[in-house]
Order: C-alpha cells, then structure tokens, then sequence
C-alpha cells in the first residue's frame, strides 16, 4: 500500500498541475491558490502515509512487547540466600563435593559426581576435551547457574548462602570469550574496583602483559573501548580481561581458557608474572594448551563430565591415560617429559 499511495500523489500532483496551469492561463485561478492546493495534498498524502506507518509497525511492537513481558515475567532459578554469609572465615579454600549439573531440558547431566578442592597459594587446573564440562564447573563458583547435585563450598560455606556482594567480591572470573564493555580502558579496569587508583591499574596492566600496548594507544587509560572490545584483537581483550579481574584482587581467580589467544612468549610472561601476583590467593585454570598447565599444584582431569584423575603432571603422565593423550596430542614425548 505505501507504494500505492506514493504512485496516487505524484498523479495527483501531475494531474492537479497540469489542470491549474490551464485555469492559470485563462486568468480563472491565481498561482497562490494551486500552491496551497498541492500543500493541502501534501498534509493528506503525508497523513495516509503514516497511517500506513503505524498499520506496519503495530504487528512488531505487539511481537517486540510479547518477547520483553515473557522476559520481565521469568523469575530466576538463583534464587537470593534468605539469611546470606557476610564474612568468610577462611583465606578462599574452594571445594567442589560431589557436583553434578544438568541444563533444564537436557536428558543427560554435563557433569557427574565432580570432586575437587584448590587451596590458598596453590595452583589447580582442569584439563579435559571439548565438551567434557569444564567451562560449566568455573561457572558454578560464582554462581551463574547452581549445581543440581552436591555443593561448591568457598572456605566451607555453600555459594548458595554467600551474600551477592560478598560473592562478587571473593570470586574473580575470566570467561573464555572475554567482554568489555564500551567506555575507556580505565572504566573497564575499574569495574571490580571503582577506587582503584592509576597506579594500580597500570600495575595490573603490567602484569596482564597488556601495559605495552595501552601506552602505545593516543589516549593511553582514557582511549576508548567499543562495546564488546571490538577495536582490540582477541589477545589484547584476554589480557585487558585479565588485568580487570587483578585490580579486583579476589580471593578466587578463575581463568577460562584465558590464554589462548596468546603466543607462547606471552603466555609464558603471564603465568610467570601471576604467579607472584596470586601467591597468596586460590587460582583455577581450565586450559586447552597444555604447556598452560603442566607446572601447576594439582590438575584435575575430566572426562564427559566425570572427574578421571587427580595429581601432578608427572603422575598423571605415569598413571592417567586419559591425561597421557591429551599430552601427546600437544607434545611429542620427549616434550611431555
């Protein structure tokens, strides 16, 4: 129809001219009264039209309201905790005592009966194949979705329990796809922490491996980041991610698959770097690169979501076969060793 009625008032108009100009001529009608006819056409052609408009866009904004009330009116599974933990007891022990999780609707569990404890000033990592739920055990620590079975325990009090405050402030999170958020470089460092001072973020920058490039920017902690980090590439992302999460200074450091996008020099400085960093704090590493993991204090092994084997590189080389491949699909023995 909008097509239709454009056609309509260009005839009209052609038509409305072309019969003027001849009572124009006769001396039967003034110029002024055909300008303020084809005005009058215009008024009516342009209110049709956004009749037309709003016909259009109704139907979208009855489906567009029908999707924000079904939103609006979804109550959360994470319910808050009725009298919520304030204050922690312990340095931020983590331990996960038989967890199993299953996604609503899915017929089988992603994890099964998982077992794990990482300590203060210790280093733990889960390695495992794709798919085999390790990305989903990060993510019950802080509580993006709860465990169906069993319980994640932060210094012996469930993460169900622990006030929200609390809990963001204890548990420090890289996702494996990093985001940032748009603003500028010190907006997102400060996100953890809005006292920081520069200081401490470029100390923060400086051990992310990220300071070089932020001083290479015109506006250095003030240069602009778009939504979702778009105008960095994925290393510059993880490190920025990396260094938001150590300015938070958390008890609990989680990172998922965090390095990937590195190179290995890098990646080398980083974890050497964080080393001194977290010394005193509970970290967690879910890895695809081996070389990532291989020196850390424990590293659990998982398997479609079953906890395989526990122990130290060497160990699970000599005694895990499940371990072994995923070694050796990296590194060639003499590597391994």
């Amino acid at each position: 129809m909008f097509p239709t009625v454009l056609i309509v008032w260009q005839l009209t108009t052609v038509a409305l001219v072309y019969a003027g100009a001849h009572r124009i001529d006769s001396g039967a009608l003034q110029p002024g009264g055909l300008v303020a006819f084809l005005g009058y056409l215009l008024q009516t052609s342009m209110s049709v039209m956004m009749v037309l408009f709003l016909f259009m866009h109704v139907p979208r904004a009855e489906a567009g309201a029908e999707r924000v009330r079904e939103v609006l009116d979804t109550r959360s599974s994470l319910t808050p905790p009725a009298h919520p933990v304030r204050i922690l007891p312990g340095p931020g022990r983590l331990e996960l005592d038989g967890v199993g999780f299953r996604y609503p609707g899915a017929e089988e569990s992603v994890l099964h009966d998982v077992g794990l404890v990482a300590r203060p000033g210790e280093t733990t990592a889960v390695v495992g194949s794709t798919g085999s739920g390790k990305s989903t055990l990060l993510g019950l620590v802080p509580r993006l979705f709860d465990a169906t079975d069993g319980e994640v325990l932060v210094d012996g009090v469930d993460v169900r329990e622990l006030d929200p405050r609390l809990r963001a402030r204890t548990v420090g999170l890289v996702p494996q796809k990093p985001y940032l958020f748009s603003g500028t470089v010190a907006t997102n460092l400060r996100y953890g922490k809005p006292d920081a001072t520069d200081e401490e973020l470029w100390h923060a920058l400086e051990v992310a491996q990220a300071a070089d490039f932020v001083r290479d920017l015109d506006e250095g902690l003030d240069a602009p980041v778009s939504q979702g980090g778009a105008n960095f590439s994925g290393g510059q992302r993880q490190r920025l991610a990396i260094a938001r999460v150590l300015v938070a200074r958390p008890r609990l450091y989680l990172f998922d698959d965090s390095f990937s996008a590195l190179d290995p020099g890098t990646d080398a400085r980083l974890r050497t770097a964080l080393r001194a960093e977290t010394a005193d704090a509970t970290v967690v590493i879910v890895a695809q690169r081996v070389s990532t993991i291989r020196h850390a204090d424990r590293i659990v092994v998982l398997d479609r979501g079953r906890t395989v084997g526990t122990g130290t590189h060497t160990s699970l080389m000599r005694d895990n076969a499940t371990y072994r491949e995923i070694v050796l699909s990296q590194l060639t023995e003499e590597e391994a060793a």
